[in-house]
């Protein structure tokens, strides 16, 4: 992502002189304003964090270079999220549809190995911390099932249903943006409810998140069990539903016994591993190390992304593209010997 004084200093050069002007000014610091939001929308457009800070540095220069033909008929931020959907129904128009391995296969046995990896363009991607803009959607909204639920969506649909029921734009405001008339912005609203209820349908609907609290206890619980490789209190953590998948891998497994199985047998080198803790999609998630094979200190794995219900765990989502999301995480490419178990 370029930073901030990138694309403002971008602007310099042929438009230096109307930059330096304090007009040309105020509506590029309220142009950035948006920023956080619109990573938001962008991300759970495309599935991906990288490419939402790309669709939103294009949307950004787009509206600075047109900030002229702002007529103000509509709010600012309703012309800017006009420019942003438009740039990721581009990028959608070329692209094959994100998803998490249980959208593209059944569930397999814990005892096999994965087949080869698939392309990373394939996947749905974490997205650091929290929800990008925490003040105007719940956090479900951010979640990873969600975001690949979306998915599923056809473009103008998920960006309906997410202007609508995430950002809480009006029918007018959508119907606007998409230059269609109201009742086509409430028909494409309503299938894109339908598809996505049938699809919580298929997966068991909604679950209770627990309390700020409780969730920091479980994650502490988990993280503990994990480095200790305490199969029998991970168990008891574990729904005896949940899932663990392994992106870029298709393979994925459900229920404790194939976990149990594919942690004591293919995965048995996870044995003695080190969690960081931090926050993916809203929720708990983890850098996982690996002891390094000569004994000396711990070489990234995994970032795990962890879904709880109550007080179990229903997910765990291990994205082993260490390389590109572990600095996305603000996480060390290595820990010494002398890591011990971190706190949360």
């Amino acid at each position: 992502m370029v930073a901030v004084t990138g694309w403002r200093l971008a602007r310099l050069g042929a438009e230096g002189e109307r930059v330096r002007d304090g007009a040309a000014d105020s509506a590029m610091d309220r142009l950035e304003g948006y920023r956080r939001e619109l990573t938001g929308y962008c991300y759970r457009m495309l599935g991906s964090y990288t490419e939402a800070e790309d669709a939103v540095q294009e949307t950004l220069v787009r509206a600075w270079r047109n900030i002229d033909r702002f007529e103000g008929r509509s709010s600012l931020r309703s012309w800017v999220y006009r420019i942003a959907t438009n740039v990721c129904l581009d990028a959608l128009a070329s692209g094959r549809r994100r998803a998490l391995p249980m959208d593209l296969t059944g569930p397999s046995d814990g005892g096999t190995p994965p087949a080869s990896p698939e392309d990373a363009a394939l996947w749905v991607e974490p997205c650091p911390s929290g929800d990008p803009e925490s003040s105007a959607t719940t956090s479900e909204s951010i979640r990873l099932a969600f975001v690949a639920a979306l998915q599923h969506l056809p473009p103008k649909q998920r960006a309906t249903l997410v202007l609508r029921d995430v950002l809480g734009f009006s029918a007018r405001e959508v119907a606007d943006l998409h230059g269609s008339s109201v009742a086509a912005a409430n028909s494409a609203l309503q299938r894109a409810r339908t598809t996505l209820a049938g699809r919580r349908g298929g997966t068991g609907g909604e679950r209770p998140q627990p309390s700020d609290s409780i969730l920091r206890v479980l994650a502490e619980r988990y993280a503990t069990a994990f480095s200790r490789y305490d199969m029998e209190e991970l168990n008891m953590l574990l729904h005896v539903d949940a899932t663990l998948c392994l992106p870029p891998y298709v393979k994925w497994m459900r229920g404790v016994p194939d976990i149990q199985v594919w942690l004591t047998g293919p995965a048995v080198g996870c044995r003695g591993s080190r969690l960081i803790p931090v926050m993916a999609n809203g929720a708990p998630a983890f850098g996982q190390y690996r002891p390094r094979t000569d004994g000396v200190g711990y070489t990234p794995w995994a970032l795990q992304v962890i879904d709880f219900s109550g007080d179990r765990i229903t997910g765990i989502t291990a994205f082993r593209d260490t390389e590109r999301l572990f600095p996305l995480f603000g996480l060390p490419d290595h820990l010494d010997e002398d890591a011990g178990v971190p706190a949360r």
